[in-house]
């Protein structure tokens, strides 16, 4: 059930990031074609003068244009494929917890573990007897199990 939640969560994250990476990329595109459309408009047509301070306002105006919108989509296309491989690698592995219950009879040391189940804790009495001496039986630990990682030696 954790499990569940924490994909979720992470498939959300996701889904924000790719949401905003696609707002970027359509403001990038949409920035390429103000610069290409202001380019075109400062080229001289007949019968239309055009100033020369005029010419070089519209053709520093599309190249700062052009420039922030191929930046803004190279940033985007790489975020996108970023974001993409990093959920694709993400492995998110849920421990184990487990119970230690023991019996309360003195001299009876039978102690047994179980997975961890909803409502337990540390001191609690549980109503199932002690299969050995009939006593009763109280939870004495709850702990993660914690599996080592694979020793690599470089040879």
């Amino acid at each position: 059930m954790a499990q569940n939640q924490t994909t979720a969560g992470t498939k959300r994250i996701s889904n924000y990031i790719t949401m905003i990476v696609v707002i970027v990329l359509a403001l990038s595109v949409i920035s390429i074609i103000l610069a290409v459309s202001v380019y075109l408009s400062g080229v001289s047509t007949p019968g239309h003068a055009v100033t020369s301070s005029q010419a070089a306002t519209d053709d520093l105006t599309a190249g700062f244009l052009g420039v922030i919108g191929f930046v803004a989509l190279t940033m985007s296309i790489f975020t996108l494929y970023q974001s993409q491989k990093q959920t694709a690698e993400m492995k998110i592995e849920i421990p184990k917890v487990m119970t230690t219950i023991g019996c309360t009879t003195q001299g009876c040391d039978v102690k047994t573990v179980r997975e961890f189940q909803r409502g337990d804790y540390v001191y609690k009495e549980l109503d199932t007897p002690c299969q050995k001496c009939s006593g009763k039986q109280m939870i004495t630990a709850i702990y993660k199990e914690v599996k080592e990682k694979e020793k690599t030696y470089n040879v």
